[in-house]
């Protein structure tokens, strides 16, 4: 069931999965798997299986119940919460009785409810069942549905074991569901930026291959729209990130009304402070209006400086296109130039602008960088081909990036890989949080990473396994500011003693870090107003300029994977909900403690 649950494709399809396994598993004629629909107030079955009476449907449209008819739900999460024990199956049989007149099945109902059971009889007898079997499924500490399976004439009834298993059944349920749903959430944080809400590069990538698909086939115009914000950089060092983050969410407001205007288009941030708006089926002219009117409202944000656009489409004199990576540094060397002429208007390649300037200095530059391109917008392949080296080359997907979507790919490509290519990651917990650190480290050029443990009650954290990639200076060594020797060796020895791999970290005075044990997420940098003075000084101490760190538990203890950045590291505080998201992954699969 954990495996076929595991690899479907949905949260449907892995309720389907998890009722054919728990018929063949008890042996039942049919199953089904039903949702309280809290809002409405009742029982809704999402998905029937096996020997279905008359009206009823493997994929219902509607077919419900009033949760008032079933209150044995609520009857034993009661019971859960009082004894912290998994909410028991319990067996209804066909014949008119109440609850425990049956020797030897698991009835545990209070007395009061045995009308309700009777209803549950009466409902046996009209679909032509002998027994049921009853499961709660609790999700989140919280009533979710239940596991319903039934067994028709000439079969035994179901017994006390029958009910200690689907007990377990409806566990293994639950975790499947929790499974799914931070799959959905990879698959939302695949395609979003986190910081603004918009699409990513991933998602560009994936909406431009299928627009240049129906240019190349229906002649389709396809315009790509790059901007650059101005001056965001020197918000950071002055304002802070924080500043930053704000310019950049406000003009990502502005793109997304922008595209509006574009019915279709896609507004993505690609990643820092460069953003796209893709759009499909309109003229290059409506394109071009558009991505005017987002100048002039740039201009006018508090603290910004304006943006810098290129603008390149299918409609205007850019030759043929068909790769995006060739739409892209047209886009690029349009913004290029608008970055070095500090326009406050758009760049369009393929449009001229003044005596002589034909061909295109924008189209040129573009190609110019491209050593495979061609006149005729083909690639010149093999060894013969040269290209000459432009003004300027973008590298979009290099090695190093700092793009949540590309984090998710590259770390789940590698833990997939190393479980033999089937989505079965490494077998310890340790092994897959290593992963998970390396590959997150190797793209964002991280110093350090660390992975610490804290066993199950227990407050203390100690480290489980580290790497450093490069060494930073901590306060007072040389280059730092004069100081004493003493207090140089001081400093080194407390920065020592916190990366020390045998270090113990109180839980208790570290908030942060906590927080993060339990299911969390933060990110930190050096001199931000409103740090946790405790969390701060590991970094200090460890002459980081910032962190971000991610946590959780499963039954072998709680787990936090931190990362460590000095000037030269990608930013980290926008990965730390892909971070989190990996993590929970990564705590998913079987759980074992450090070794030693």
């Amino acid at each position: 069931m954990a495996q076929d649950m595991a690899g479907a494709q949905s949260a449907l399809e892995a309720l389907r999965a998890a009722a054919a396994r728990a018929t063949t598993a008890l042996g039942a004629s049919m199953s089904a798997v039903s949702v309280w629909d809290r809002e409405s107030g009742r029982l809704r079955v999402l998905v029937n299986h096996g020997e279905l009476a008359a009206g009823e449907e493997e994929i219902p449209e509607d077919e419900s119940y009033p949760v008032a008819d079933f209150p044995e739900i609520v009857t034993f999460l009661d019971e859960h919460w009082s004894t912290g024990r998994l909410p028991r199956a319990w067996v209804q049989t066909a014949e008119d009785l109440t609850p425990g007149e049956h020797a030897g099945l698991t009835a545990h109902l209070h007395s009061d409810t045995g009308a309700f059971c009777r209803q549950r009889a009466a409902g046996l007898r009209r679909r032509g069942r002998t027994c049921c079997l009853v499961a709660p499924i609790v999700l989140h500490g919280q009533a979710w549905g239940e596991l319903y399976l039934a067994r028709g004439e000439g079969h035994p009834l179901f017994t006390d074991a029958d009910a200690q298993y689907a007990t377990l059944l409806a566990a293994q349920i639950s975790a499947g569901l929790a499974q799914s749903e931070r799959l959905a959430d990879l698959r939302r944080l695949a395609f979003t930026d986190p910081l603004t809400g918009l699409a990513n590069r991933r998602a560009v990538d994936a909406r431009l291959e299928s627009a240049l698909a129906a240019h190349n086939r229906d002649n389709t115009v396809v315009s790509l729209v790059v901007c650059d914000v101005n001056g965001l950089k020197r918000i950071n060092d002055q304002h802070g990130h924080e500043m930053g983050d704000r310019l950049l969410e406000r003009f990502a407001n502005q793109l997304s009304m922008a595209g509006a205007k574009l019915p279709g288009s896609l507004a993505a941030r690609l990643g820092g402070d460069e953003f796209c708006l893709l759009a499909e089926g309109q003229k290059s002219d409506e394109v071009v209006a558009v991505a005017e009117e987002l100048c002039a409202r740039a201009l006018q944000l508090a603290d910004g400086e304006g943006v810098a656009c290129g603008i390149a489409s299918t409609g205007d004199s850019i030759g043929p296109v068909s790769t995006p990576d060739r739409l892209f540094r047209l886009a690029d060397a349009a913004q290029y130039r608008a970055k070095a002429a500090r326009a406050a208007h758009p760049v369009v390649a393929g449009r001229s602008h003044g005596p002589g300037l034909a061909p295109d200095p924008t189209v040129l530059l573009a190609d110019a960088a491209d050593p495979h391109h061609r006149a005729d917008g083909r690639s010149r392949g093999g060894p013969g081909g040269r290209g000459v080296h432009g003004d300027r080359r973008r590298f979009r997907g290099a090695a190093h990036s700092a793009d949540p979507g590309q984090l998710l790919t590259a770390v789940l490509g590698v833990l997939d890989h190393q479980g033999g290519g089937r989505a079965s990651h490494p077998a310890d917990t340790l092994g897959r949080l290593a992963s998970v650190a390396e590959t997150s480290a190797r793209l964002l050029d991280a110093v350090a990473w660390w992975i610490s443990y804290v066993p199950p009650g227990s407050q203390l954290m100690h480290t489980a396994q580290h790497a450093v990639y490069r060494m930073t200076k901590g306060p007072g060594t040389r280059g730092e500011g004069a100081v004493s020797p003493g207090a140089a060796r001081r400093a080194e020895n407390q920065r020592a003693r916190i990366e020390a791999p045998d270090a113990v970290f109180d839980l208790d005075h570290y908030p942060l870090t906590g927080t993060a044990v339990r299911g969390g997420a933060f990110a930190l940098r050096t001199g931000s107003v409103g740090n946790d003075p405790a969390e701060e000084a590991v970094l200090v101490v460890g002459g980081y300029k910032g962190m971000v760190a991610a946590g959780g538990a499963n039954p072998a203890g709680g787990w936090l994977l931190e990362l460590y950045a000095d000037d030269a590291t990608l930013p980290l505080g926008q990965i730390a909900p892909a971070l989190r998201a990996l993590v929970a992954v990564a705590l998913s699969g079987p759980a074992s403690p450090p070794p030693g």
